[in-house]
C-alpha cells in the first residue's frame, strides 16, 4: 500500500481530531495526536528510514504525551522521542517540535537544520510565520494548523494532499 493510500485511510481520524467537539480534551494529548498524524502523513526523501525520531525542544510535557501515545500505537519501524535543550542534536531528528520555550531561538535552530529533511512543527502562529513547516494554533473552536508547503518542499518533504486540505492556511 502506498504512503498516499495510507494517508487517505487516516484522513477520517485526523478530521475527527480537528473537530470542535474534541477541543475540550487534554490539550497535550491532542497536540501529541496531531504531531503523530503529521508524521504519518508526510513523506521523507529516500532512502527509507530504519527508525524515526521525534524531537521536542522547550516542551517536556509534550514529549511525555508523545511517548505515551507511541507506546499504545503499533508500528513498523522503531520510534524514539528526544528532549532537546540545544540545537546540536537536531540532525538525528526526523520531526522537531519547537515549544514555547524556544520560540525566540527559532532562527538558531533553523541554522543548524540547514536544508535537512526535518519536519519542523511550531506551537504558535509566530513559529509558522518564522519558518516552521507546520504551525499548531489554538483557536476558539479547538486546535488548528497551518502548513508552509514551500518550506516543506525546500526540505524535500512531501505533505499529503489530505493534510493540506485540512490545514487552516497553506502557503
Amino acid at each position: 500500500m502506498t504512503a498516499w493510500r495510507k494517508a487517505w485511510l487516516l484522513l477520517p481520524m485526523l478530521a475527527a481530531l480537528a473537530s470542535p467537539a474534541r477541543a475540550g480534551q487534554d490539550q497535550l494529548q491532542l497536540k501529541a495526536a496531531f504531531i503523530y498524524r503529521f508524521a504519518q502523513l508526510t513523506q521523507w526523501p529516500p532512502p527509507p528510514q530504519r527508525e524515526f525520531t521525534y524531537c521536542v525542544a522547550g516542551d517536556a510535557p509534550l514529549q511525555d504525551a508523545l511517548r505515551a501515545l507511541m507506546q499504545s500505537t503499533p508500528g513498523g519501524i522503531p520510534v524514539h522521542t528526544l528532549q532537546l535543550s540545544e540545537p546540536q542534536r537536531v540532525p538525528q531528528c526526523q520531526l522537531l517540535v519547537l515549544g514555547a520555550g524556544v520560540r525566540g531561538d527559532l532562527r538558531r535552530w533553523q541554522e543548524i537544520l540547514a536544508d535537512d529533511p526535518v519536519l519542523v512543527v511550531g506551537d504558535s502562529a509566530e513559529s509558522f510565520r518564522s519558518g516552521a513547516i507546520i504551525g499548531l494554533v489554538i483557536e476558539p473552536n479547538g486546535l488548528a494548523f497551518r502548513i508552509n508547503q514551500t518550506e516543506a518542499r525546500r526540505r524535500g518533504l512531501a505533505i499529503s494532499y489530505q493534510m493540506l486540505k485540512l490545514a487552516r492556511e497553506v502557503k
